[in-house]
């Protein structure tokens, strides 16, 4: 699988080791990472072989939270838009929320907005 947003490896023992792979926007969340978050939890954190997931930042930011240019369009965005990318957001966190493998947070800089989400939605968040 190729992802643009995310840095995913699995070592022989089955545990992956998740990167948002966004140093330069400080790991936003944006519309193409909640996609590709929302996906890698129904493929590979549904895997039998997943045995545990790492999820950490790439960068001096585990993640800055959402992407204000995104947040900004949902401002002039009609209600029925800003409901559909909120389902987004909270379908992303639900899929991470319920990865049957434990999510271990591996945090380092800072966890903001959604970014501290990703932090909650771990069975264990290392700061």
């Amino acid at each position: 699988m190729t992802w643009q947003t995310l840095d995913v490896t699995t070592d022989p023992r089955g545990v992956v080791r998740l990167a948002l792979s966004m140093p330069e926007r400080r790991n936003v969340l944006s519309p193409a990472m909640i996609a590709e978050l929302t996906e890698f939890a129904s493929t590979v954190g549904q895997d039998p072989a997943t045995r545990a997931i790492v999820l950490s930042g790439a960068g001096p930011v585990f993640c800055a939270g959402g992407d204000l240019a995104w947040m900004k369009a949902q401002v002039e965005a009609d209600r029925a838009q800003r409901i559909r990318e909120a389902g987004k957001l909270a379908g992303m966190l639900q899929a991470l929320n319920t990865i049957p493998a434990p999510l271990i947070g591996r945090l380092h800089g800072g966890a903001y907005g959604g970014g501290l989400g990703l932090a909650c939605v771990c069975d264990v968040a290392r700061a």
